[in-house]
């Protein structure tokens, strides 16, 4: 692989990660100022968070859609219709989400009980939810200018936005958690009401972004045809049940392992939340792979197409396994940052080794994922995340954790197994070039 190839992979990446990385800074800032207000504060933020990516998740597979169709256009030369996904993408997301944000605000109220029995939580939580799903046809529509940004090599555009939203949002919560500028002091619900209007900043932003660099190539000025709804449609809608499945895993995870135990659950959550910051550049390498893949597929060159998915999986080996080095031979260090108490740096620490030592494979999976997507195959790779799951992992971790009490480390060596086997099969997947047979 030589430099230039290096040079275009992180040029599409870093932008990305860098964006990754504020929205997880934002995280850390919205609990900060949250948690003076109590621990049921930060328990209804922490859950409503949660349940508002889940509640999201169908209409954020529209991102991969327009990105996979965007690239495709710029590889094959047709500049001028390269932003009619994204005008098919903001449709679609215009036309389902307020009626879906309609249905999740009345039925919030009856099924946050099920997610946390605490009425203090309950209580600060809900009209935090509320609040949050109704802004899901912004978010639906920002991430469609994410997936269009990406796909034509103007990731920066992207962070550079997200940097926007978070200030705004880190301003708002001052202003609405507390009653500041004259203010009514919202407390939780105030900081719903920030993240809300943050997302609506960004959508603003994106418009104007996008009547400079996207009205060329027929943002707001081309209507999708029928058949091109149809596409994207059928591109996004499996990505969006992934998501959906996945994000629904994750919940069932954490499920089963406060059927262990408390110190379990605690553990559980630091190991992942530590995870999810270091998979950071699988994921921003990932949507990278999806640009290169669906460019070179414009082209017709599908050698080009498959060596990029393998050199973007060079990238992130090396990168995720220099990640994966301090929690391999130092995890307490890495740890005690996030530890409440040393039993739980106790119960979390073999896992976390076990999680520096495979997350450089684990990366494979994300890399290749993505690229599937961004050659359209989208249905595979929900077939396969969807069976490896829930079919796999999740059954086998129950038996491991509740019902045979081997504990944390058998769960978690039982996810990075289901994790590494996935990235096989998505291996195997992309060397049989089948998805380079696909149309869109």
């Amino acid at each position: 692989m030589n430099k230039n190839r290096i040079r275009n992979i992180l040029a599409l990446a870093l932008p990305i990660i860098g964006g990754m990385v504020s929205q997880n800074v934002l995280n850390l800032v919205d609990v900060a100022m949250v948690k003076e207000l109590g621990k049921e504060a930060v328990a209804a933020t922490g859950v409503g968070g949660f349940a508002t990516f889940v509640s999201q998740a169908l209409i954020l597979g529209i991102s991969s859609g327009v990105q996979a169709t965007a690239s495709r256009r710029k590889g094959e030369g047709k500049l001028g219709r390269m932003a009619v996904s994204l005008n098919a993408g903001i449709l679609l997301v215009v036309m389902i989400a307020p009626v879906f944000s309609s249905i999740l605000y009345f039925t919030v109220p009856h099924v946050y009980p099920f997610l946390i029995a605490d009425p203090g939580v309950i209580e600060a939580g809900v009209p935090y939810l509320q609040v949050r799903v109704l802004a899901i046809v912004f978010v639906g529509i920002n991430f469609s200018f994410r997936g269009y940004w990406n796909a034509v090599n103007l990731s920066r555009l992207y962070m550079r936005t997200l940097i926007i939203m978070h200030i705004a949002n880190i301003f708002l919560n001052w202003v609405f958690i507390f009653g500041n500028l004259g203010a009514p002091q919202l407390g939780v619900t105030g900081a719903g009401l920030s993240s809300a209007l943050s997302t609506v900043i960004g959508t603003t932003s994106y418009f104007i972004l996008g009547m400079r660099y996207a009205r060329p190539n027929g943002f707001l000025k081309l209507r999708p045809s029928s058949l091109e709804l149809k596409t994207l449609i059928k591109l996004s809608l499996p990505n969006g049940v992934q998501q959906l499945f996945f994000a629904g895993g994750f919940m069932t995870l954490f499920w089963i392992v406060g059927k262990v135990g408390t110190t379990e659950l605690a553990a559980a959550n630091v190991l992942i939340n530590i995870t999810l910051v270091a998979i950071l550049p699988g994921m921003a390498l990932g949507l990278a792979a999806a640009t290169l893949v669906g460019q070179a597929l414009g082209r017709e060159d599908v050698d080009d197409a498959a060596q990029w998915g393998w050199d973007v999986v060079k990238v992130g080996l090396v990168i995720l396994g220099t990640l994966g080095l301090p929690m391999w031979l130092t995890p307490e260090w890495v740890l005690s940052p996030l530890s409440p108490d040393s039993e739980t740096l106790a119960v979390a620490t073999n896992p976390m080794r076990l999680v520096g030592f495979t997350i450089a494979l684990e990366g494979v999976g994300l890399v290749l994922l993505n690229a599937l997507l961004g050659a359209g195959d989208a249905k595979r790779v929900m077939i396969v995340s969807i069976l490896a799951q829930w079919l796999v992992f999740l059954p086998l971790a129950y038996l491991a954790g509740p019902i045979l009490g081997y504990g944390l480390f058998a769960i978690w060596c039982l996810q990075a197994g289901y994790r590494i086997l996935q990235s096989i099969i998505f291996a195997i997947i992309w060397r049989g070039r089948k998805w380079a047979t696909i149309k869109i």
